[in-house]
């Protein structure tokens, strides 16, 4: 299968790449967090249109496989598993998210976040997302924190989030990964 680079519906994707990796690195050094420390478990896009969507999901099966597709807050979010992992400032990283517009519109359309595992009980995920921030990071003007628990239809692992944000870049914290939470989706109850 081609790279990405070398897929005609994900140009614009393949072209925004190093604004996102330039604002995610700022982003993660303002939160005196080392992004090299970690894993990312995914990357995400975001979208305005259905069609843009549809186009992107076309591309990305071309270099790479449909993981998983679900219902989570009523739109469908496709997962992807790369051939090749996109390198993202220090990061490889080989599953894309493709969520198709909601009600909510995004400043930019491409590249949104990167979801970081924090291993270990999910109601102290907080904390330990927490602890990685700098205390001077968590009060300057502009940057939030959104805590939220997304559920799969048939998802049976907990996975809340705590997002951290300028409003031009997101880095998300979960305790567990999404390949782990496709596999609880499949279990037999």
């Amino acid at each position: 299968m081609p790279a990405m680079k070398h897929v005609p519906e994900l140009q614009d994707l393949v072209d925004d790449m190093l604004r996102f990796s330039d604002v995610l690195t700022t982003f993660a050094a303002k939160l005196q967090i080392n992004l090299g420390e970690f894993h990312a478990d995914h990357i995400s896009v975001r979208c305005h249109q259905n069609t843009t969507a549809d186009r992107w999901k076309t591309g990305l099966a071309k270099c790479g496989s449909l993981l998983n597709e679900t219902l989570i807050n009523g739109r469908p979010i496709c997962l992807f598993t790369l051939d090749e992992p996109l390198t993202v400032g220090p990061l490889s990283i080989d599953l894309v998210e493709l969520p198709y517009p909601g009600d909510k519109r995004y400043s930019h359309e491409g590249w949104e976040h990167i979801e970081i595992v924090l291993p270990g009980a999910e109601e102290e995920l907080y904390t330990r997302a927490l602890a990685l921030i700098a205390d001077e990071a968590l009060m300057t003007p502009g940057i939030k924190l959104k805590q939220s628990a997304p559920k799969g239809e048939n998802e049976r692992l907990p996975n809340p989030t705590l997002a951290v944000t300028d409003g031009s870049v997101t880095i998300k914290f979960h305790p567990h990964s999404l390949r782990e939470i496709v596999a609880s989706e499949r279990e037999e109850g």
